[in-house]
This record gives structure tokens, sequence and C-alpha cells, in this order.
């Protein structure tokens, strides 16, 4: 297909139809959330699922891709729904207003082949993590603050996150450091090339390690969490 022709000139006709062929789950629609999924349909990812069950206000127009002045207070899922089928109408899309939580977790991953992170909570983030684990999924994980981002691909045994987290933190640096429009797009484009990796099975991937990205001084650099 036309559409996918730009994309064959690093992807195989195989590794294509590979992407057709999945499912991926988007967990979070804000500021990581619409750039991932925005990406994963223009690659042509063949069935996406999107989870969130906040609604947009004001202060998400200064970041979030879905996010627009004639759409505050609709769901950020239905729009990240939407979104898809202006982009992609072949996409597959299943649309969940809800918030991940422990009531709904295995519903929501059941059958997914890889589950992507776009979540602000850091306990929401680690009842993914241990979900994913029960259910044998492979997860990307993102985070953002101000000039910095962090990327590290998880699959089932890896705990990575119990390792970077506390078991007392609530929330990350966003509200102390901010999140400008530039650090969320950069972040969900490193975790969309590290899912497409999982996905065809091919490339290095951040596994056992945490990608730093310090965008103030230029500085990226990888920390080994084994």
């Amino acid at each position: 297909m036309d559409r996918y022709s730009r994309n064959k000139k690093m992807l195989s006709d195989e590794e294509c139809l590979n992407l057709r062929q999945s499912k991926v789950c988007v967990i979070g629609c804000g500021g990581l959330g619409g750039y991932i999924i925005e990406m994963l349909a223009r690659m042509g990812v063949g069935k996406l699922t999107v989870v969130d069950g906040d609604v947009f206000d004001v202060t998400n127009l200064n970041r979030q891709l879905l996010s627009k002045e004639d759409n505050i207070g609709m769901s950020k899922a239905e729009a990240a729904g939407k979104r898809i089928q202006e982009i992609n109408s072949d996409v597959k899309v299943t649309v969940i207003s809800e918030f991940f939580s422990e009531e709904n977790a295995i519903g929501i991953l059941k059958g997914q082949d890889l589950v992507v992170d776009a979540l602000d909570s850091i306990p929401v983030r680690l009842l993914l993590e241990s979900t994913c684990e029960h259910m044998k999924i492979p997860m990307i994980y993102g985070a953002i603050a101000g000039w910095y981002g962090q990327v590290a691909t998880i699959y089932p045994g890896d705990r990575l996150l119990n390792k970077i987290y506390g078991p007392e933190m609530k929330r990350g640096k966003e509200a102390e450091l901010g999140n400008p429009s530039f650090t969320p797009a950069l972040v969900a484009s490193v975790q969309v090339s590290e899912a497409l990796k999982v996905l065809i099975g091919r490339g290095a991937h951040l596994r056992e390690k945490l990608l730093l990205m310090d965008l103030l001084n230029n500085d990226f650099e990888y920390i080994e969490l084994k």
C-alpha cells in the first residue's frame, strides 16, 4: 500500500505485516500518550487500545498533541480514538475511558502483544508493571519532567520500576519541573522506536537499562539496572 511505502525503506514486507497484526495498548492519552498513539497509528500497528479516564483542561494545551481549544472537557481516550481514525482508518481502535486500576487491569491487558506506559502516577505504573509481568506482556516505560526524560523496555520478570521507584513515591518530578511541549515528543519517539523493535524482533532494546535524557545540557546516558 502507498500509505506504508516510506516505512518500507526501513522495514521489510514481513515486518510491516507483523505491525498490522499486532495489538498494542497505550495506557494514558495525555502528554506522552498523544504522541505515542499518533506515531503507532502512522506506522500501521493494526490494533490499538487507548486507555484514559481523564478529560482535557486548559493546562493541557501547552504540550498535549490531542488537546485543542475546542475539545476542553472531552474524554482524552475518545479524542485519541477519533484521531486514530482520522490518521489511519485501517487501524482497529478500542477506546476505554477509564483509569487503569486493580479492578480493570487484567481485562484491559488481556490479548495485548505490548503495552506502552504513558502514565503520570508512580503507584499506577507499578501496578501496570506487575500486571504485565503476571500476563507475560512486555511494556515500554517512559517518563518526563521539564528538560528531562527517561525510557526503558521492560520484559516480564525484570521489575525495573521497582528498582527506580520507592514504595513511598506517588508522582515523579513533573509537578516540580513542569512539562513543555518538546520533552513529551522526544520521549514518546524513543518509546515508539522501542515498541517497534519489540514487535518486529529486531534491534537493540533498552532492556535492564534506563536511558536518561537531559535536553538542557544535551546529555544522554544509560544506567544499567540488572
